[in-house]
C-alpha cells in the first residue's frame, strides 16, 4: 500500500509523466498514488507544486482521499501557498475535518483568504464554533465579517450556499460605465453571469443579463435593460427549494435577498448542482435507514452507531409482524405448508410496496405529488397493486398447488397475495403522504412502517384465510 513506499526511492517528473491519474475507467491508477505518496515522503516540494497546480479540484479531491492520513497533511503543508483549498471541499467530511484539525490555524486561514466565500463558508460549516472562531481571527476583518455572516444563516438555507462577491451597479449608469467598471475593477468574481442594478441603500432593482449588456450601446442607460421580474432568492429559503426553481426555470444565477429586499449574494448553477447530489445521497441514504452524514472513511465504531438506532427500530416492528403469527400457531402445526409459503405471501407485498413507496417518496421530494393530485395517484397505485394481485395470485396459486398436491391451498394463497399487493401499494403510497404532512421526512421512515404494514397483512390475511377455508380449529 502507499504507506509502504520507502521514502528513500528516488522520485522525478518524468515517472508521474509516464503515469497517467486515471484509468481507462476513470478510476486513480496505483502508480500514480505511488509515485505522489514518494514525493511527499522525499519533501520533494517542486514536483508535488507541479502536480497540484495542474489538477483540477476535484481530481486533487481524489488524490487527497486516496493518500493515508499522516499524507494528506503533509501534502498540505509541503505545497503551501499552491494548495488549493477547494479540494478540501472534494473530499469526505470526516477527511475534511481531520486535515483541518490537524493543520496550523494560520495555513488554513490563508487557504481560506483563496477562496470564494461560499467555498470559504462550506470548507468552515463542518468544524465546531471554536475551531471555526480560531480560523476566523486570522482573517482581515472585511473577509472575516462576510463569512460569519453567512455562518449565520440556518443550515442548508440560501445564505449558506451564495457567494457574497457579485456585481452591483447604480441604477443612473450607462451600459458604457458598467462596461468599463468590470473592466478596471481587478476583484471581480472568478465566474459571473449578469450583474445587478441596486438603490444607494443596495435594495436590489433588477438584474441585466451579460448578453443583453454587450448587444446594447455604450450610452444605453441601464435602466432600459433591467428585468425587475428577475427571480430572486430569500437568504433563508431552503437549499432544495432552490435548487427546484433553478431546475423549473433553467436558471444559471439567481440573486439573494435578506428580509428588507438587500441584495446580499448570488447562488450559482454550480452550487444548486452540489445540492441536487447532496440531497439525491441524502435521501438515497435514507430510504435504506442510513444517516446522512454516513462516510466512506467513518470509522467501524460510528457508522455502527448510526446505524444501531434504526434497526432497533426495525426489530421492534419485526417483532410486531411476528406476534402474528403467533396467532395462528396451531394452524401451522397442523399444516407444514403455511409455515414454508406465509414468507412468499409477506415478502411479495412488500417488494410491491417498496415500488410504490420510491415512486411516492421521490415525488413528494420533487413537489410532484400534493393534495391536487394525491386521490389520483392513490387509487392509480391501488388499481397497479390489484392487477399485480391477481396476476401473482393465479403464478403463486398454481406454483403452490404443483408443490404441496394440495387444490385449496392455491386459492387461499391467491387470494391472500391479492390482498396484500393491494395493501402494499395503499401503505407504499399512502404513509409517504402523511409523514410528509406531519412534517416527518418520508424517505427516512417510510420504509419500516411499510414493510411493517405488508408483513402484517401478509401473515394475517394468509393464515386467517386459510383458517376459514380448512376449518383449521
Amino acid at each position: 500500500m502507499a504507506e509502504d513506499i520507502d521514502a528513500a526511492q528516488p522520485v522525478g517528473t518524468d515517472v508521474l509523466d509516464r503515469t497517467p491519474m486515471r484509468d481507462e475507467e476513470g478510476q486513480l491508477r496505483h502508480e500514480f498514488v505511488e509515485g505522489i505518496t514518494r514525493a511527499i515522503h522525499a519533501a520533494d516540494r517542486p514536483l508535488l507544486c507541479e502536480v497540484v497546480a495542474e489538477l483540477h479540484e476535484a481530481d486533487l479531491g481524489d488524490l487527497i482521499e486516496a493518500l493515508a492520513p499522516e499524507d494528506r497533511v503533509s501534502l498540505v503543508e509541503i505545497t503551501g501557498a499552491d494548495f488549493d483549498f477547494s479540494a478540501l471541499n472534494e473530499v469526505d467530511e470526516t477527511v475534511r475535518e481531520e486535515i483541518l484539525e490537524e493543520l496550523e490555524p494560520e495555513t488554513v486561514a490563508e487557504g481560506v483568504r483563496e477562496l470564494e466565500s461560499d467555498d470559504a463558508v462550506e470548507l468552515l460549516e463542518s468544524l465546531d464554533e471554536e475551531d471555526q472562531e480560531e480560523i476566523l481571527e486570522k482573517l482581515p476583518a472585511a473577509e472575516r465579517e462576510d463569512i460569519e455572516r453567512s455562518l449565520l444563516y440556518p443550515e442548508n438555507s440560501a445564505g449558506r450556499r451564495m457567494q457574497t462577491e457579485f456585481i452591483a451597479v447604480p441604477p443612473s449608469w450607462t451600459v458604457g460605465q458598467a462596461i468599463d467598471y468590470m473592466r478596471d475593477t481587478p476583484d471581480l468574481p472568478e465566474r459571473f453571469y449578469e450583474i445587478y442594478v441596486v438603490d444607494a441603500d443596495k435594495h436590489w432593482l433588477g438584474a441585466v443579463s451579460l448578453d443583453a449588456l454587450l448587444r446594447a450601446r455604450r450610452p444605453v442607460p441601464i435602466t432600459e435593460l433591467v428585468d425587475e421580474d428577475r427571480r430572486r432568492v430569500s437568504a433563508l429559503e431552503d437549499q432544495e427549494e432552490v435548487a427546484r426553481m433553478f431546475g423549473k426555470y433553467n436558471l444559471v444565477a439567481a440573486p439573494v435577498v435578506d428580509t428588507t429586499d438587500h441584495l446580499v449574494g448570488v447562488i450559482t448553477i454550480d452550487d444548486v448542482v452540489d445540492v441536487i447530489e447532496e440531497e439525491a445521497d441524502e435521501d438515497l441514504k435514507a430510504l435504506g435507514g442510513v444517516t446522512s452524514d454516513e462516510e466512506l472513511s467513518d470509522t467501524v465504531w460510528t457508522i455502527a452507531r448510526g446505524r444501531f438506532n434504526w434497526l432497533l427500530v426495525n426489530l421492534a416492528t419485526a417483532f410486531l409482524a411476528s406476534s402474528v403469527l403467533g396467532l395462528f400457531e396451531g394452524q401451522l402445526e397442523k399444516m407444514v405448508a403455511l409455515a414454508v409459503l406465509a414468507p412468499i405471501v409477506a415478502s411479495q407485498g412488500g417488494n410491491a410496496a417498496t415500488q410504490t413507496m420510491t415512486v411516492a417518496v421521490r415525488a413528494l421530494a420533487t413537489r410532484e405529488l400534493g393534495s391536487f393530485n394525491a386521490m389520483r395517484v392513490v387509487l392509480r397505485e391501488t388499481t397497479v397493486g390489484l392487477v399485480n394481485g391477481l396476476a401473482f395470485a393465479i403464478i403463486t396459486g398454481i406454483a403452490a398447488v404443483a408443490w404441496f398436491k394440495i387444490p385449496g391451498l392455491g386459492i387461499v394463497i391467491g387470494l391472500a397475495i391479492v390482498c396484500n399487493l393491494v395493501a402494499g401499494a395503499l401503505g407504499g403510497i399512502l404513509i409517504p403522504i402523511v409523514l410528509d404532512r406531519v412534517r416527518v421526512d418520508p424517505a427516512v421512515a417510510s420504509g419500516t412502517f411499510v414493510t411493517t404494514v405488508t408483513d402484517v397483512v401478509g401473515f394475517f390475511s394468509f393464515l386467517g384465510i386459510a383458517t376459514l377455508w380448512f376449518g383449521l380449529n
